[in-house]
Order: C-alpha cells, then structure tokens, then sequence
C-alpha cells in the first residue's frame, strides 16, 4: 500500500490546507466524469479519496505518523479501502469538497456525481460532541458505560415523517417539481456550465408538508433524551475519540441522523499520574527507611502490592514495576509503574530526637558521599560537558 502522503502529493510536514488542496487537485485530475470508462483512475480516485480521509483528521494522521498504515488499520482509508463501496460513497463522506451546488466539481461537471443521486429523503440531522471522563483504571481495562444524550429524537406521533398523515400530508414542490434541486445553465467563450444547487423552496426535499403532524409541527423530530451504551477498549488516550453513527441528532422529516462523537478525558488521579503507557507514583518514605530498607504496600491500577525498597535508597530514586502501567491500543504492549522515592525529612523532632541525630551527625556513614554511588556527574557538570 502506497505511501498516502505519496498519494496526493504531499510532504509529511504539509498543513491541513496544503492537504485538501492537494486532494481536491487529485480528484480533479482522476473524477470519473473527466475519466470515463477508466478504471485505473478510477482507482486512484478512490486511492486518493482514502489518503485524505486519514490525513484531513488529526487524531488519525498523528496515528499514521506513528505507527504507519498498521495505526490506522480498521478505519476507511485502510484494508485497501474497504470503507469506500463506490463513487457515491466518497461524495458522501467528503461533502465540504465535493458540496451539493456551487463547487468546482458542480461546475466542471455540470453537477453530476453528486446532483444525479437525486433528491433527498428529509433533511440530516447535525453532528455532536460530548466528552466521557475516564479513570486510570477504567482506561487500563476497557469499560463499558451507559450515558443519557439530550438530542433530538424521532418524533412517536408520526414516526418521524412530520405529517399527520403519509398519504396526503405532503405535495410536490413547484420550484423543482418534485426533483429536489434546480439547475442554471451558463454559457461562456469556454463553454457551457450546468451549475445544480438544492431547490431553495423545499430544500433538497422534493415536497412540501401540508398537514403537519401537531407534535413536532412538521420536523418528524422532538427534543428528547436517548440512553446510550458506550464500549470503550482498554489503552484509550486523552482525545482519543469513538464515533457512533447515527446517534447523534434525528434528521428532519426521515432524514438520515447525524452521528454522535464521544471523545476521552481522563480523570485527575490521587495516586498516579500519566506518561505515555508508564503511571508514575510518589512514595515518601522516613530516613530510617531509606537507610535500613523496607518492604513497602503501594497502590497499583489493578489493586494493591508490595515492592522491595534496598538499604541505602536516594530520594529521586525510580523503581520500575514491570507491565503495571496501561496497554498499548494498538498492540500487546504494556507499560510499566515507575515509584519514584521521596526520603522524608523531618521538621519537628522532640528533645530525644534531636539528641539521637546529634550523635550522629559526625558519624562517617551520615556524611554525604556522592562518589560512593558510582559514577553520576552533579547536573551543573553535566551542563558544562555538553557545552565544552
């Protein structure tokens, strides 16, 4: 599979304009009204098609950065293009290029690819957003949850048509005479321009509604609230996000629903915080502690266990507790749970504290002794070897 910054003529550090340009560039060149009967362009239209799918989205291009076709694999633009059936598909999902009136395309090809599909059933519904909180260990091991979604919903009365009766409840626009768009043909010294625009009267529909159904007055669609189950695989990131088609807003009048895009965000966590796949905690431990050893109970995301801590431990030391941290959502790869130590210093000792550290306060072992750990150069040293 080729290169889709190849595809369409990019450089990988290309700007989001850059890209679509590119496309739209593309889809001129291999439109299978400027090409018929040519399956190879055919093709490319279609190979084209994919590599924008992936790049014009952010999330999915930083994925196909990383990891290649391989980050990218069950979306539309990969198995060889599985997600696309056929031309119309491809009009569809890129509506924002292709339009439905007044485009480039409209007017290069007299509105065909996207005019001849005809007249719409109702009007879409919109799009829309919402945010699903997450914790560590909901994240570590995929959930499921049940959210309430306040949209519009298809209305019970008249089951979405918008009328109260099917039969009689609507008549044919006179605009476009029940064809759904309207088409205004220019001549130039280049030629002759068929530009196909929605009818402005029934708005793509074809009809008109004459009995409205009382309940929704005519929107086949009421403001409701849907409960909604969410499937949520483990190793999900902040800004990850799911999209459920069709459970966003109802369309009007029958018209196809709007999706629903639910994207991650995870939760402040008392006791880890997050890099990558790695959870980091903080263990404070006493200076006895630190210098005779110890076994330690830490928090872990699948409960709580124990870890060894050596005699003589430094504050700032990192223990690593291998594959406790969160799996990788495109692999079998798990990170790992770093402790990272913190030697307590005490600031309020009583008399016979005070006494005690004073006894030990000359003793050899209690001198600071930073060669005795090997050879770590004191971060000043290091700076002044990088610019020597």
């Amino acid at each position: 599979m080729r290169d889709y910054y190849e595809v369409i003529g990019v450089a990988k550090s290309a700007s989001a304009e850059e890209i679509k340009k590119a496309y739209r560039k593309a889809a001129l060149q291999f439109h299978p009204d400027r090409n018929p009967g040519d399956a190879a362009a055919e093709e490319k239209f279609k190979e084209a098609a994919q590599a924008y799918e992936i790049l014009s989205d952010p999330t999915k291009r930083q994925r196909y950065d990383q990891f290649g076709h391989a980050g990218v694999r069950g979306g539309a633009g990969a198995a060889g293009g599985a997600g696309f059936q056929d031309i119309n598909d491809i009009f569809s999902a890129f509506s924002d290029i292709f339009g439905s009136g007044g485009s480039v395309f409209d007017e290069m090809f007299g509105g065909r690819g996207v005019g001849q599909r005809g007249r719409k059933q109702g009007r879409p519904g919109s799009d829309l957003r919402i945010k699903l909180p997450l914790s560590l260990e909901e994240i570590a091991e995929g959930t499921e949850k049940k959210i309430k979604v306040r949209k519009f919903i298809e209305c019970e009365t008249c089951e979405g048509n918008g009328v109260s009766d099917p039969e009689s409840g609507y008549e044919s626009c006179r605009t476009c005479q029940g064809q759904g768009e309207v088409r205004q043909v220019t001549r130039s010294v280049f030629g002759q321009f068929v530009n196909v625009q929605p009818c402005p009267t029934c708005r793509g529909e074809g009809r008109i509604v004459k009995n409205p159904c009382a309940s929704c007055s005519g929107e086949g669609r009421t403001k409701g609230e849907e409960t909604i189950n969410i499937t949520v695989p483990a190793g999900v990131l902040e800004g990850h996000y799911l999209t459920l088609r069709g459970a966003g807003n109802a369309g009007m009048r029958g018209g196809q629903s709007g999706d629903l895009r639910v994207e991650i965000e995870e939760k402040v966590h008392d006791h880890f915080t997050r890099e990558g796949l790695d959870v980091y905690h903080e263990l404070h431990i006493s200076i006895p502690e630190a210098a005779l050893g110890m076994e330690a109970e830490v928090p872990t995301l699948k409960g709580r266990a124990r870890l060894q801590v050596d005699p003589g431990v430094q504050s700032g030391k990192i223990l690593r507790m291998r594959e406790r941290g969160l799996p990788d959502i495109e692999s079998s790869k798990k990170g790992d749970q770093m402790v990272r130590i913190h030697v307590w210093t005490p600031t309020n000792l009583t008399d016979e504290e005070t006494e005690i550290l004073e006894s030990l306060r000359d003793s050899p072992s209690f001198k600071p002794n930073p060669e005795s750990l090997g050879d770590r150069k004191s971060f000043f040293s290091r700076v002044k070897d990088v610019f020597s």
